[in-house]
């Protein structure tokens, strides 16, 4: 399986140990280095990334309610179980939620949001020129936490991130057989180019139009 690194979104511009946890324990889990299944250790976990007791445990509880993790009284705490059926329901979400966050994006981009926009077009073009499995992935993540940035509505940011994930999830365990990730990423340039001009219906289109490939993609891969 080909390794690559989880883009890691600060919403709140700083963040608590447990916050801190959170987010490396997630990273651990959605790139499948703790595979499907696996035993949770408190201790291993706190070993492993230099925390404590507490946050790590708040990271844990946080994580079971985004069903990343699952709890068994008297058992323990295990990575949940990865079922690629889950992708057609987490499709029919994510079309409901990331359209409308492409919508709000193109509507509310600040010009702080474009000066990112325009990064990102370049890192599109640099890609292009060369492509890279890793960099593509990291740039596919940076590319949708931007534009659920830019539509300014935290809950709407947190919920379609929370979606994103466990469709990465899917991805990263088909990720050997994906054949057009290039073309997958590529797509986003129409997207950030309709939210940096504003239209909003476009911007909609195009982000439906990709959660849409992305499911068929990654279901003739697995």
């Amino acid at each position: 399986m080909t390794s690559a690194v989880l883009v890691q979104p600060d919403f709140r511009g700083g963040e608590s140990q447990a916050d801190l946890a959170y987010r490396e324990i997630r990273a651990l889990i959605v790139t499948l280095e703790l595979p499907p299944g696996s035993v949770l250790s408190e201790p291993e976990l706190q070993a492993r990334l230099g925390l404590g007791r507490t946050p790590i445990r708040e990271a844990l509880r946080t994580l079971a309610h985004e069903r990343l993790v699952e709890v068994y009284p008297r058992r323990g705490m295990f990575v949940a179980a990865l079922d690629p059926r889950d992708l057609a329901s987490l499709s029919e979400v994510r079309e409901a939620m990331e359209p409308f966050a492409a919508r709000l994006a193109a509507e509310r981009r600040t010009d702080d949001d474009l000066i990112v926009i325009d990064v990102l077009l370049a890192d599109i073009d640099a890609i292009a020129a060369a492509p890279d499995m890793r960099a593509l992935i990291e740039l596919d993540q940076r590319i949708h936490h931007h534009v659920y940035h830019c539509a300014h509505n935290d809950f709407l940011q947190s919920m379609c991130d929370q979606h994103y994930m466990h469709a990465l999830r899917i991805w990263f365990l088909a990720l050997d057989r994906v054949m057009h990730l290039e073309d997958a990423v590529a797509e986003h340039r129409d997207l950030l180019l309709a939210i940096r001009d504003g239209d909003a219906d476009r911007a909609a289109e195009v982000m439906s139009s990709h959660v849409h490939g992305f499911e068929a993609e990654v279901r003739r891969a697995i």
